[in-house]
């Protein structure tokens, strides 16, 4: 940082001081959903005074719904809509200003419906179709001050199902097969949502953290956003859990739906077939491949990856048996 009064205004990380008053970093949380969001913004509100101590601000879904974002995502009529929107790129900036006015240095800002909801994914068959419009929509509005976004990542197979069985126990339809089918067979996963992200936020750094390293750690995600050390929470509920099959069939009863659409059983909802989820789960692994290959260099893994698979033969250090143990053991090795 600068103290120096600059002529044009740089965006992103490079941000300086200006006129003597340092600009507020902004760092996204934009879920994904089912990747235990709510339970993460639970424990943010726990923090205040450790967040306050570290001029650190936090806005959540109670805020940008409600005071914040409002109008900034408007699909109306044209015309109308630029009105709105305007509105609410200007009220984006004033509370950003209010909060610099306040002294913090920082504002986290969790929102998994920054990116879309669920229920417009099950709708399209595709994953968060318009990350890209509406990230860029909100690069405007925080007028450059985005400095990092973290992205929470899982599954395909499991992230559809938990979002069918979460937006079924709210009101909408559950998933037929062809609208599994179609799921299974989109080529859009988390590989492109990332790639929006970085066309839409370019000057921002993006963090990609897959939710089975440590799900529920909450703690850990707040480290990712800072990254820095955390204080640990002193419980860690998991808030807002997706109903499995018995809990989704009362409550389909409870809302005079078919009470057999859900499936019999107990356990997880699973409305995609054996050949369907595998599909889904390879693409996850491509997905995981590329982003621990470089992401093309537009996103980073988070240093904390998901434990690799098994393979084909055991690390030199643990051995017991093999070539370097015989040798160490003044033994002819065993070839086949």
């Amino acid at each position: 940082m600068t103290e120096a009064n600059p002529v044009i205004r740089p965006v992103g990380a490079a941000l300086p001081k200006i006129w003597g008053r340092r600009l507020m970093d902004v760092i996204l949380h934009v879920g994904a959903h089912r990747t235990a969001t709510t339970s993460f913004q639970y424990y943010l509100r726990g923090q205040g005074d450790w967040l306050g101590a570290q001029k650190t601000g936090f806005w959540g879904p109670g805020r940008t719904r409600k005071v914040v974002f409002p109008g900034l995502f408007r699909t109306a009529a044209v015309n109308r809509w630029r009105q709105v929107a305007r509105r609410a790129e200007g009220r984006v900036r004033m509370h950003c200003a209010q909060a610099e006015e306040r002294g913090l240095h920082r504002l986290i800002v969790t929102d998994e419906n920054m990116i879309g909801t669920c229920a417009q994914n099950l709708r399209t068959a595709r994953l968060y179709p318009a990350t890209g419009e509406r990230m860029a929509r909100l690069n405007a509005a925080f007028d450059g001050r985005i400095k990092r976004i973290v992205l929470t990542v899982r599954a395909q197979d499991l992230w559809w199902a938990s979002a069918a069985a979460l937006t079924a126990s709210r009101g909408h339809r559950l998933p037929d097969g062809l609208k599994c089918a179609a799921i299974a067979d989109s080529p859009r996963g988390w590989r492109d949502v990332v790639t929006d992200l970085a066309c839409a936020v370019p000057e921002a750094e993006i963090l990609v953290r897959p939710f089975e390293v440590a799900p529920g750690r909450v703690e850990q995600l707040l480290a990712t956003l800072l990254g820095s050390s955390v204080p640990m929470p002193a419980d860690a509920p998991w808030h807002n859990r997706s109903p499995d099959l018995a809990d989704l069939r009362r409550l389909r009863s409870d809302m005079g739906a078919d009470t057999k659409e859900p499936g019999e059983g107990l356990g997880r909802f699973q409305p995609f077939t054996p050949v369907q989820c595998a599909a889904l789960r390879k693409h996850y692994a491509d997905d995981l491949h590329w982003l621990a290959a470089g992401a093309d260099g537009l996103a980073r893994l988070t240093e904390e990856q998901a434990q690799p698979r098994a393979g084909q033969s055991l690390p030199t250090g643990q051995m017991t048996k093999g070539h370097d143990y015989d040798i160490g053991q003044g033994h002819l090795a065993q070839h086949r």
